[in-house]
């Protein structure tokens, strides 16, 4: 699985928060496992097409 943040659909802009974030909903084992960084790569990760990931830039 890849892990590169800048490639995914899921990564996206936060006016709010002035910074970039994933926008995946994850559940609380999810989330657990996230914040523990007991995932070795993304499991979630999805490249977008080249328009979406050329706007972010």
């Amino acid at each position: 699985m890849a892990a590169n943040c800048e490639e995914c659909v899921y990564y996206d802009y936060d006016e709010e928060a002035d910074a970039f974030t994933c926008s995946k909903d994850l559940d609380e084992d999810e989330m657990e496992r996230f914040l523990r960084g007991a995932n070795s790569a993304c499991p979630f990760y999805r490249r977008g097409s080249d328009y979406e990931t050329a706007r972010r830039q």
